[in-house]
């Protein structure tokens, strides 16, 4: 596993992310212990990992020592604005689409739905080509995420409000009970809304 460790003093006190460095840490190593984390469905999406007097050697070193915390930004701005970070639920949808033509708010709703996976792509585009350039977008990649955890969240809902239960085959009602249980943890994964919005609130001098 890659781990953001500290490896020296933060310059400034004020700065917390100074004097961090990543490591490839091999999880066989003596003192590391993994408890996996059940979700609702009873499946293992996260871990808790331990450490108890484990030595990391140099040679697990990756990049630079002490620009940890940068090589992370930029490794998070790629994960953060990805397409699974927004895609996840859409299956339901297309699913859903066959019962969803006889319901009659059903056309506008799908064409909302549709227009703001459209506009998440974009955005998933434009800072993959930040990235491309060079750029370290760390701003417009936690805004693709957090944009696009509101979308995976809610497009759950409102297939459920739309649908007529009684005329919904069971293959999409099995999909829909799935996608309503672990949407919650798609605020989670990759950071949480608040880091988030936290990311976004500094870049944009508002904290």
């Amino acid at each position: 596993m890659i781990a953001l460790l500290r490896t020296g003093p933060a310059q400034d006190p004020k700065a917390r992310h100074q004097g961090l460095s990543q490591f490839l840490v091999d999880c066989r190593l003596s003192g590391i212990s993994i408890r996996p984390i059940l979700d609702l469905v009873g499946e293992e999406g996260f871990n808790e990992i331990t450490f108890d007097d484990v030595f990391v050697p140099d040679s697990m070193l990756v990049g630079t020592e002490g620009q940890g915390w940068e090589q992370a930004t930029a490794e998070l701005a790629f994960e953060r604005a990805g397409p699974e970070r927004y895609l996840s639920s859409l299956p339901l949808l297309t699913e859903a689409l066959d019962d969803l033509r006889a319901e009659p708010a059903a056309p506008e709703a799908v064409g909302r739905l549709l227009a703001r996976a459209g506009t998440l792509r974009q955005m998933s585009l434009a800072v993959a080509g930040m990235l491309q350039d060079g750029k370290t977008p760390a701003r417009e990649a936690a805004l693709v995420k957090d944009a696009g955890n509101d979308y995976e969240q809610s497009l759950p809902e409102k297939i459920r409000a739309l649908v007529d239960p009684a005329r919904t085959p069971p293959q999409v009602q099995e999909m829909l009970g799935l996608m309503t249980m672990v949407a919650r943890s798609y605020s989670l994964r990759g950071g949480t809304r608040e880091i988030l919005r936290g990311i976004i609130a500094r870049q944009l001098g508002l904290r």
